[in-house]
């Protein structure tokens, strides 16, 4: 079972039917007793870092995802779920993380984003995934088999800064390049979102799906 964290966030929707779409058994799950180890967990979010991060908490299911990723069990978060994974958070202030990777998340800011021929924020629309430097995307099992200038579908503001270059799984550009997707183990998080991202995003959930 793909179970898909209900904390309050948006979004449930859309990711349970593009899974579903793919033949996969998918649920949404708001309580913690409904999660089993067998499962694949999806952890989206949309919104602020902090709302996100205060209801993961109050749900109960802020020590469900730490478990999953502590035991080293599929799981896969998306937008707000990339970011929540990281130290803290720096949107209206200072709101903590659940530290599973180093760094920090941050606004989007610098020379590229000043003056009129500014980039725009939010980053709302398709950009090309980009391989760090030296190595290629097909390193991650997730990210495999998308073909060549594989698009995705991006909307957000902030952005993981400070990130170990190690976990770095995919780059984009916007004003310069950040990180649009980490893997470690068996965890992989998004800061596009695959639901959106037509054929490339359902490749990238049925690899999930499959690991």
């Amino acid at each position: 079972m793909i179970r898909i964290v209900d904390y309050g966030s948006g979004n449930l929707r859309s990711v349970q039917k593009a899974v579903q779409s793919l033949g996969f058994d998918a649920a949404i799950s708001a309580r913690p007793e409904e999660f089993s180890k067998g499962d694949k967990l999806i952890l989206p979010g949309q919104g602020a870092f902090g709302d996100c991060a205060r209801g993961l908490a109050e749900s109960g299911l802020r020590e469900v995802v730490l478990e999953q990723i502590a035991a080293d069990r599929p799981l896969l978060g998306v937008c707000v779920g990339l970011q929540l994974l990281f130290d803290v958070g720096r949107e209206d202030g200072d709101h903590e993380g659940l530290g599973v990777l180093r760094g920090e998340v941050v606004k989007f800011e610098g020379p590229a984003f000043e003056g009129p021929d500014r980039a725009k924020i939010p980053l709302m629309g398709w950009c090309p995934l980009l391989a760090p430097e030296g190595r290629s995307l097909d390193e991650t099992p997730v990210l495999r088999g998308l073909g060549p200038n594989p698009h995705v579908y991006f909307v957000h503001s902030y952005h993981a800064a400070g990130v170990d270059p190690a976990v770095v799984a995919a780059e984009a550009e916007h004003g310069g390049r950040f990180v649009a997707a980490v893997h470690r183990g068996a965890l992989t998080a998004t800061q596009f979102h695959p639901e959106k991202s037509q054929a490339v995003g359902l490749q990238i959930l049925r690899n999930f799906a499959t690991l």
